[in-house]
């Protein structure tokens, strides 16, 4: 549904629900002692929104969430759009507090200069490379060269797709975030 969304031109009101419900929850969860925090999707478009860091900061501020416990997941394709506005509404997400996560890197357009540019906090490497790092000498290469880059970066690095305890005991072992 979110092409749908995207060209019925609903994103912008999607997002912003779902960023809402997510602060609420977030609050709820914190209130009860849980010390968490939570990870939105957003699209490009929400990414060419020059009115979200505004929005973001005014959720925040009406569930009185820290900004560093909400963390903003954007697609490599959001340099394919007009890359110089999406970087502005980064660098103004990131002014806040705001953490940002490249969500499933590694899958699209995968470019080490945006690493270089773009204002994140976060790789999130794609399940398809650590469903069979242990057994494939190829992925593992890429998970370890990832994480050391990550590191070398300055970033965490979050993988997806952990199904198995050998693939869990090998993340451990290469100290994955």
């Amino acid at each position: 549904f979110l092409p749908l969304a995207e060209h019925a031109g609903l994103m912008r009101r999607l997002a912003l629900g779902v960023l809402e419900r997510s602060l609420r929850d977030l609050q709820a969860w914190r209130g009860a002692g849980h010390d968490l925090s939570v990870a939105v999707n957003l699209s490009v478009s929400n990414l060419q929104d020059v009115a979200l860091p505004e929005q973001v900061q005014l959720l925040l501020d009406t569930y009185g969430v820290p900004a560093d416990a909400l963390v903003l997941e954007i697609t490599e394709d959001v340099l394919m759009a007009d890359a110089a506005r999406s970087q502005q509404v980064m660098a103004a997400l990131r002014r806040l507090g705001v953490r940002l996560s490249i969500d499933d890197y590694g899958t699209g357009y995968s470019s080490l200069a945006y690493l270089r540019a773009l204002p994140v906090d976060e790789l999130k490497l794609d399940r398809s490379f650590v469903s069979s790092l242990t057994t494939d000498a190829k992925a593992a290469a890429i998970v370890r060269s990832t994480l050391q880059l990550s590191r070398d970066l300055g970033m965490t690095m979050v993988v997806e797709g952990v199904e198995d305890e050998a693939s869990l005991d090998a993340l451990r072992r290469w100290n994955c975030d």
